[in-house]
């Protein structure tokens, strides 16, 4: 029985857009190379923030982003950042007695500013707030934690397999691979995605069935 279900951040509960196209605006390049060379990167098997290191060699990242927020020209989300489904289905979710979690690689920033959205979730933290990235297996170990459940009765729900279904499955959650997203769409079809998740859904709204069956 599923009684947590925790989520990704980007690209499966908000776009990836804007944080890319502001980085691109910072850097002085169209938005379009830098959303290719992310691509790129990542289907590497390497960090995305190596795309901006292509643009800039030597860039030094952390400063770059303190020099962003003193400029004014820092993180930022609002609603049009959020997926359509992304408050339906968690409120659905918490309707239905489960414990939503809100858990993925961003920064103290952006956990500031997702609490901020008042989204229908008992808990959201990011890795920059507790020290710890995926896909290392402390971060799991901090969503068994906060999960309040057993590993097989939390779900994890992500896009990105390397950092979201694999190591989730490894620290004995279950999980969903959602097709959203550049990486959810290049990985869904995957042999071992498909082997690793035990669903891949196409969109939050169908969590709720999970549940209710």
């Amino acid at each position: 029985m599923i009684e947590t279900i925790v989520f990704d951040i980007g690209e499966t509960l908000v776009r990836d857009d804007r944080y890319w196209a502001s980085w691109a605006t910072w850097l002085g390049v169209p938005r379009h190379t830098v959303s290719a060379l992310v691509g790129a990167v990542t289907a590497r098997g390497l960090d995305n923030a190596e795309a901006l290191r292509l643009l800039r060699p030597g860039l030094d990242i952390p400063a770059e982003y303190a020099a962003r927020e003193k400029a004014g020209q820092g993180e930022y989300l609002d609603e049009s950042d959020v997926y359509a489904d992304v408050r339906p289905a968690l409120a659905e979710l918490r309707s239905l007695g489960v414990r939503v979690v809100i858990a993925g690689n961003q920064t103290v920033r952006a956990g500031e500013l997702l609490r901020a959205l008042d989204l229908p979730a008992d808990f959201i933290a990011t890795s920059g707030e507790w020290g710890v990235s995926k896909p290392e297996p402390e971060f799991f170990t901090r969503v068994l934690e906060v999960s309040g459940a057993e590993p097989r009765s939390t779900l994890y729900v992500g896009d990105h397999p390397q950092n979201d279904t694999f190591p989730a499955r490894a620290a004995g959650l279950r999980t969903v691979h959602l097709r959203r997203g550049p990486w959810g769409h290049l990985w869904a079809d995957d042999p071992e995605v498909r082997e690793t998740a035990d669903w891949v859904f196409d969109s939050l709204m169908d969590l709720p069935s999970l549940i209710t069956e």
